[in-house]
């Protein structure tokens, strides 16, 4: 998820993290970025060094399954153990793993990563968490809970987004040029009080959690609407998503220009755009533990 993540109680659980998103739109958004970045993804998983394959993989604040499948198609003998807070995720997870014809390769547990105690979760050879981190109130207690569960020499992968994506050219709409910097610039604000570990380097914390960072990549995203429908229904859901929280901070005429945007029966709607693209970044921290 990214994210990904509406801020609520789900530590982990979100890739876009919208902040009023309810769950049923939050999961859509899971979903789609999942469908919209699915080669990004793979592209991150490809990169990891793990050598030999994982057999057992732990997927922290899994979501709807982006990180799940995407570890499932790069390591094709191994179980992943997909953790979230939030059952109805987890519930779309395993129907997922059962049309893909994986559902005996998935194990779904439900658990609250900011709790002092973990449930059990095996001996991964490697544990996945995208944009999930930033999101547990006690970070550095949690990258040691990972460095604790991981088989020696195994590798934790932390992904981050470098914010929400960005859908909208510079000069839209008309007549209110810039909206969707103005829209960021509201949740960048909501962030830096709410989620402070939002765009944190984690290679120092996961040094000083006991890891070795073995590499750090980042991921540049951009791609052209035309490409896929999928990207205005990702651009609709995750604008919606964050609406509520930037609109305090919104002109009227922002917000009416927003809506406009917003409402897929108005001739503004962004679904009709035909100049939509998907611009964002994701970095990736790889850590080793040591034997």
């Amino acid at each position: 998820m990214a994210h990904t993540h509406q801020h609520t109680p789900h530590h982990g659980a979100h890739h876009a993290h919208q902040p009023s998103a309810d769950s049923g739109t939050q999961a859509e958004i899971l979903d789609l970025d999942a469908e919209v970045l699915a080669e990004h993804t793979a592209a991150i998983t490809a990169w990891l060094p793990v050598e030999p394959a994982p057999h057992e993989i732990v997927d922290l604040g899994c979501g709807t399954g982006t990180g799940t499948f995407a570890l499932l198609d790069r390591f094709p003998d191994a179980h992943v153990t997909a953790v979230d807070t939030s059952a109805e995720y987890l519930h779309r997870l395993r129907e997922k793993a059962r049309s893909k014809g994986v559902r005996e390769r998935v194990r779904t547990v439900q658990a609250d990563l900011d709790a002092a105690d973990w449930p059990a979760l095996g001996r991964p050879g490697l544990v996945w968490a995208s944009a999930s981190m930033h999101h547990m109130a006690d970070p550095g207690r949690a990258l040691r809970h990972v460095h604790d569960v991981l088989a020696p020499g195994g590798l934790f992968a932390v992904v981050e987004l470098a914010g929400f994506p960005r859908f909208l050219p510079g000069s839209a709409p008309e007549g209110r040029p810039g909206l969707e910097d103005r829209c960021h610039a509201a949740t960048d604000r909501f962030h830096t009080e709410h989620v402070p570990h939002r765009g944190a380097d984690w290679g120092p914390m996961l040094t000083a959690a006991g890891f070795t960072v073995e590499g750090e990549r980042t991921i540049t995203v951009d791609i052209e609407g035309s490409r896929t429908d999928a990207i205005g229904r990702y651009a609709l859901s995750v604008l919606r998503g964050i609406r509520d929280t930037a609109a305090p901070a919104l002109p009227h005429e922002d917000l009416t220009a927003l809506d406009q945007l917003l409402d897929t029966d108005s001739p503004h709607s962004i679904l009709r755009r035909t100049d939509l693209a998907v611009r964002t970044e994701r970095t990736v921290w790889a850590a080793r533990r040591g034997n």
